[in-house]
C-alpha cells in the first residue's frame, strides 16, 4: 500500500486529536482540583508533573512515528544528492503563474522539481487534485530559491493554485488541469 498525503493527513488528524483531548482533559482535571471547594489542597505536584511528562513523551513519540509515514521526507533530507528527472521552471508575478508550457507532463516514478520564482510578492504554490484536495504546497518568496522535489506514484491531472494571500487580485491565481502525470499500465497475470 502506498502512502500519500491524504493518508498521512487522516492518520495525523486522528493521532493529534487524541493527543489534544488528553491535554485538554489534563488541564480540565487540574482546574477542577484547584478550584474545588472543601479541604482539597489541589493536585499533588508529583502527580501533575507525571502526567505532563507522559504527555510530552507521547507528543514527541507522535512526531517520531509520523516522521516515517511522511512520503516526501526522504526526498527533502537527501535532496542535495538527488538529480531530478524533470524540472519545471515557473514564474509567479503580477498575480499570475507563467508556465514553461501549456501542459506540464511527467511520468510516475520520475523525480520532478518545481522551481518557482516570484518577481514581486510572496505567493503560494500548491498542486491540487481533481477533488480540490491539496497534494503539496510551498511558499514562494521573491529573491529566494523556491523549489520542491516530488515523485508522483499515481496518474492524475492536477491544478496549480496560489496558497498564500497576495492581495485581492491573487484570488484568481489558478491554473486548472495543467499538470498531467501518466503511469504505465501493469499487465495482468
Amino acid at each position: 500500500m502506498k502512502v500519500d498525503s491524504q493518508m498521512v493527513l487522516w492518520g495525523q488528524t486522528l493521532a493529534y486529536t487524541l493527543y489534544a483531548i488528553a491535554m485538554i482533559a489534563l488541564v480540565g482535571w487540574f482546574a477542577l482540583r484547584v478550584t474545588r471547594d472543601g479541604g482539597s489542597r489541589g493536585v499533588a505536584p508529583a502527580l501533575f508533573y507525571s502526567f505532563v511528562g507522559l504527555l510530552v513523551v507521547c507528543g514527541v513519540s507522535l512526531h517520531i512515528v509520523t516522521y516515517k509515514t511522511i512520503p516526501w521526507a526522504a526526498l527533502d533530507l537527501n535532496r542535495a544528492s538527488i538529480t531530478p528527472d524533470r524540472t519545471f521552471d515557473i514564474t509567479a508575478g503580477q498575480h499570475r503563474f507563467t508556465l514553461p508550457a501549456p501542459k506540464l507532463t511527467a511520468r510516475c516514478g520520475e523525480k520532478v522539481r518545481f522551481n518557482v520564482t516570484s518577481t514581486d510578492l510572496t505567493y503560494g504554490f500548491g498542486l491540487f487534485r481533481q477533488d480540490h484536495s491539496m497534494l503539496f504546497q510551498m511558499q514562494v518568496l521573491p529573491g529566494h530559491v523556491n523549489d520542491i522535489l516530488w515523485v508522483f506514484d499515481r496518474a492524475g491531472v492536477y491544478s496549480i493554485r496560489s496558497t498564500e494571500y497576495s492581495g485581492p487580485a491573487g484570488v484568481d491565481m489558478i491554473e486548472r488541469d495543467v499538470v498531467e502525470i501518466t503511469c504505465d499500465a501493469t499487465p495482468a497475470n
